[in-house]
């Protein structure tokens, strides 16, 4: 078999990015400073609206750390923490010294759960701890129950850092995602719904935060003629080049995501005749996923592996969703709140090829692959 590589989700230019790289490379803008980073900053805040402002970063990471740190985490500070998330959303509160306490995921939206964040705050409470940040994440680009935990929030006075990483134009109740909490992450990695190669964002709500976030981005250097440092700070900042490819991105950016909503009614129609599987979606219309990935949910961990490496035959990459951190040895001495749900998701679940560039060939090839192993299963 000589088949072309169906990737999960590979990056997808627009065409115009090599153009603003080269207006970069005219100007001689090839550093962490320069015109095209405030273009792409304005650019995306216009598209996210209500008067937000954006920071760009050199990652995702960066912007949770900064995020953090803005948020006033220190060491041995608790935060709140999804469990069931890539590690990046977690790592930064191991860079502040500070500890992850870890929140189990309801079944609606797979997100942290608001009745477990309560159960975690009111415990944490009782030992005498105040946590610091409740930090959420909406996985695969589905909206969290925002309400509830926002109910939460305000109830225990705990502010909110918003993973949207994966989340790029998915909308709870009409708003977009990263724009609930006190501080928002976007995420431009190369898998991404956009991507500046490499790259992320911090969203703000005043010029105020902006200003802090970039002052920490490069290197907290202060007003000075020479090199004057009081505070650390990173070299955070995102590259005039990461920017300009950004630029580009930003034109395609809409189609990018009706593209990977196509893609979900496609598997919805494939998925809603078998039995024994259950595709992620919305639970209902105040929820709008941009399906940055579909993932199913098969009836057991056997059955999963077994499509898994059935998919790998056919040249088709598809992965299991992300390992919960209260699992990951890492973690092993940190505390959990929540019930089995989450570890359930992680033994059963699967990521499929979702990516905004597949082509109604690539569809085709990845339907009769499914086709071909549930078929047995449907006699």
């Amino acid at each position: 078999m000589n088949l072309k590589r169906i990737l999960l989700s590979p990056p997808h230019m627009g065409g115009t990015e090599q153009d603003y790289i080269a207006q970069a490379f005219q100007d001689n803008w090839i550093a962490p400073v320069g015109p095209h980073i405030t273009l792409f900053e304005n650019k995306l805040a216009d598209f996210i609206g209500d008067n937000h402002q954006v920071v760009a970063l050199q990652s995702g990471t960066a912007a949770i750390h900064l995020g953090l740190q803005l948020l006033g985490v220190k060491k041995n500070d608790e935060v709140l923490c999804q469990s069931l998330t890539f590690i990046a959303s977690v790592n930064p509160v191991l860079y502040l010294g500070a500890k992850p306490i870890f929140i189990g995921s309801e079944k609606d939206t797979w997100n942290m759960c608001p009745i477990a964040l309560e159960e975690a705050i009111k415990n944490r409470l009782k030992n005498g701890i105040q946590p610091k940040v409740i930090l959420i994440v909406h996985l695969y680009g589905m909206p969290a129950k925002m309400n509830e935990i926002i109910t939460v929030s305000k109830k225990y006075n705990i502010p909110i850092l918003e993973d949207s990483a994966e989340a790029l134009g998915s909308t709870y109740k009409g708003k977009f995602c990263g724009t609930f909490g006190n501080f928002g992450v976007l995420s431009f990695n190369g898998n991404k719904i956009i991507t500046t190669s490499g790259g992320g964002a911090l969203i703000t709500h005043s010029e105020h935060e902006k200003k802090q976030a970039i002052f920490l981005a490069t290197q907290a250097k202060e007003n000075a003629p020479h090199y004057e440092h009081i505070q650390m700070g990173y070299n955070y900042r995102m590259s005039n080049i990461a920017a300009s490819i950004g630029l580009g991105q930003l034109e395609v950016l809409q189609n990018h995501i009706l593209s990977r909503r196509q893609n979900h009614i496609y598997y919805k129609q494939f998925f809603n005749e078998l039995s024994g599987v259950t595709l992620f979606e919305e639970p209902d219309t105040d929820f709008v996923s941009n399906h940055w990935l579909n993932v199913i949910l098969l009836d057991s961990y056997e059955k999963r592996e077994a499509l898994r490496m059935h998919l790998e035959q056919h040249n088709i990459e598809s992965r299991p969703v992300w390992k919960p951190m209260h699992l990951q040895p890492l973690f092993q001495d940190c505390l959990y709140f929540g019930d089995g749900f989450a570890e359930d998701v992680f033994k059963k679940g699967l990521c499929l090829p979702s990516g905004s560039s597949l082509s109604g060939e690539d569809l085709n090839r990845i339907k009769d692959a499914l086709v071909s192993f549930f078929k047995p299963f449907e006699v």
